[in-house]
């Protein structure tokens, strides 16, 4: 009846079912974050046109930053994922992406900004190797929903637990480390 579901997943969900969103979250400051499309230092990638004839790493089919915003980024630059890329490679993760290209793997993939900080320690000249191509328009943070139809006075209870809940220390340290969220704000 209700759930935290990352971006697409609501959309799907408000979209098939009538689902809403009731809070979103907020990580580093930001009820956003942003996609980025990245490509190995020596493939002579400077823009989204020049993926054309590439290899391209995706996260996975579902992942919002590192699939579907940029997918439709490299249309609107003319790029059709489906029928212009060399071959493209479902790696699993933002750090497999990010690893891919490190590796000349892949000449350009698709991650959340900036994925690469989570392999820098590991691989110090990550940034030197891997250059951000674009960055993506803001995608909301994932959130709490509820179904359609949800008792509102239930619902309003609810949300103002959670909204108490990260209020305190502790609320705040318990949904930072189930969920990585600071606080809350009412949609």
């Amino acid at each position: 009846h209700m759930a935290t579901l990352a971006t697409f997943s609501y959309l799907l969900a408000h979209e098939k079912c009538g689902v809403d969103c009731a809070l979103v979250s907020v990580r580093y400051g930001s009820p956003y974050y942003k996609g980025q499309i990245i490509a190995g230092a020596d493939t002579g990638i400077e823009s989204l046109e020049d993926i054309a004839g590439k290899t391209m790493c995706w996260v996975d089919a579902t992942s919002t930053s590192g699939y579907i915003v940029p997918r439709v980024s490299l249309m609107a630059a003319g790029v059709d994922p489906e029928t212009d890329l060399a071959q493209q490679v479902e790696a699993g993760s933002h750090n497999n992406v990010v690893l891919s290209v490190y590796r000349g793997d892949c000449d350009a993939g698709a991650t959340f900004v900036d994925a690469r900080g989570n392999v820098a320690a590991e691989f110090p000249d990550v940034n030197e190797k891997v250059l951000v191509i674009e960055e993506s328009a803001e995608i909301p943070n994932d959130g709490l929903q509820f179904i359609a139809g949800f008792p509102a006075d239930l619902r309003a209870k609810i949300v103002d637990a959670f909204i108490e809940l990260m209020g305190t220390e502790e609320g705040k340290a318990a949904m930072s480390k189930a969920y990585q969220w600071s606080e809350v704000i009412e949609k």
